[in-house]
């Protein structure tokens, strides 16, 4: 299934807004945490939505389709890897692990995409990140 037009809204308020996001990930045992933030209330309570409809897709098996080389992996094996999500008061931290290594290594593939995407904003979903 195709990217739905909310989770699309959101995902284009994101990257026209990427400046505003700051982002960290921390390598730990058979994954990553990432803390994703913004100091714009606004953009914060998208990026909180966003995380849980992306969450909310992977429990239910319901493959969201966008640009992005490493989701498919985590989508086709998301029973494989644990996800944890915390609201902070400007965003969310993620931890994702699994015993896995290979899945491992996708979850911090992952991570470093979506990093591209909030440092470099629309350029990174179109091909045009460095990692």
């Amino acid at each position: 299934m195709g990217v739905r037009g909310t989770d699309m809204a959101r995902y284009m308020e994101m990257f026209n807004r990427h400046t505003e996001l700051r982002r960290t990930v921390d390598d730990i045992p058979g994954g990553v945490r990432t803390t994703t933030e913004s100091d714009a209330p606004e953009l914060a309570a998208q990026l909180k939505a966003h995380v849980s409809s992306m969450y909310g897709h992977l429990a239910q098996g319901s493959e969201v389709m966008c640009m992005s080389e490493s989701l498919p992996t985590l989508f086709q094996n998301a029973r494989g890897y644990r996800r944890q999500l915390t609201f902070t008061a400007a965003g969310v931290v993620a931890e994702e692990t699994s015993d896995d290594p290979q899945l491992a290594e996708a979850i911090r593939a992952h991570a470093r995409e979506v990093s591209g995407f909030v440092r470099d904003g629309m350029p990174a979903m179109m091909g045009g990140s460095g990692g």
